[in-house]
């Protein structure tokens, strides 16, 4: 490998010149930084990161831990986040947990011994090791996509509640009585903040009972079983919320094989949208998460961090987004009561 010995040699000046021009660290004529970045360019010099890293303490290397790679919302929150730190001069490494408490920990104890600068996590659990373990290195952390106690940790999140709680008026505003929620563990946030919205928002109809409430994995093949379970409920539903895309997505699939309708025998409706590239025809009623944005504020809240500007002694910061509620043909319309202009 070319060293800065050898650009030096060839560009005709020292080698803290070079070392200049290279990190921008200290003032050089535009003519001598020209001639030692065509130097550069001649003989294929790169700089030594490590070496680097060991002076200034950083390595310009983030990290994203995610429960499902596979999942567009997160793959669109990883692209977010992507452009974010590319824009920052910063490398993202992306971890995929498969939603197991022990693979996160596994994760996080890699990457702050390979002393990252940060680390954005989407929590399988509680993310309280985790949590822990960065807190103990001082390695600075952002939890992406769920609600945490208060004070626990820098956060971004889109509204869970509140966007459940408009798929569940919707319903009741199309006269849906008897309704089911199928949603993730028990132990994960926004599968407790989704199913406590729709079910505020079906207490607020007038002598509605509450949705019965599933509880699996968010995943198709827990949502196809989710839903044979609640089809097989009596009073059986007339509208499903799922608590996520893939759980709706096993919905779907389930319907089909069961040769249930959509709406017309069931209605559905969904929390996160699938890309259009996904799709042929948008058909899902959702609830949409911000999902590139939510990468990107990510990216920048964990920036706050390492510039100083949030430093240890500084409040945690939680920034919480709003969806936007998508109306489509899943969700039916039985009373004829939504405008010509929504149906889509």
């Amino acid at each position: 490998m070319p060293t800065i010995v050898e650009v030096a040699h060839r560009a005709g000046v020292s080698a803290i010149t070079v070392s200049r021009v290279v990190n921008d660290s200290g003032p050089v004529s535009s003519h001598v930084r020209a001639r030692v970045e065509q130097a550069i360019a001649e003989i294929g010099y790169v700089p030594n990161a490590v070496a680097r890293s060991l002076r200034t303490k950083r390595t310009d290397t983030i990290a994203l831990v995610v429960t499902d790679m596979t999942n567009p919302f997160f793959t669109t929150l990883a692209h977010g986040a992507e452009a974010a730190a590319s824009d920052a001069g910063l490398m993202l490494i992306v971890c995929n947990t498969d939603e197991r408490d022990a693979e996160e920990q596994r994760y996080v104890r890699m990457l702050l011994q390979r002393r990252v600068d940060g680390i954005l996590l989407v929590p399988a659990g509680s993310g309280a090791v985790p949590i822990k373990l960065c807190r103990e290195q001082g390695t600075p952390l952002v939890v992406v996509d769920r609600r945490l106690p208060e004070g626990g940790a820098d956060a971004v999140r889109a509204d869970s509640k509140a966007g459940a709680f408009d798929l569940g008026r919707l319903l009741v505003s199309l006269g849906h009585r008897t309704m089911a929620v199928l949603t993730g563990p028990g132990d994960v946030p926004t599968a407790d903040d989704r199913a406590a919205g729709f079910g505020q928002a079906v207490a607020a109809g007038e002598g509605l009972p509450p949705p019965r409430v599933y509880r699996g994995a968010f995943s198709i093949e827990s949502g196809r079983e989710m839903a044979r379970l609640a089809l097989a409920a009596t009073p059986r539903p007339t509208a499903l919320f799922a608590a996520n895309n893939f759980i709706a997505i096993g919905v779907l699939h389930a319907l089909d094989e069961m040769k249930v309708r959509v709406p017309e025998d069931v209605a559905v409706v969904g929390f996160d949208d699938l890309p259009p590239a996904m799709v042929t025809f948008p058909f899902l009623t959702v609830a949409a998460q911000p999902a590139h944005e939510i990468g990107e504020r990510s990216v920048a809240m964990l920036l706050a961090r390492l510039s100083g500007g949030h430093g240890p002694g500084h409040p945690h910061q939680v920034v919480v987004l709003p969806t936007q509620l998508i109306v489509r043909r899943s969700s039916g319309d039985p009373l004829g009561v939504l405008e010509p202009s929504t149906r889509t």
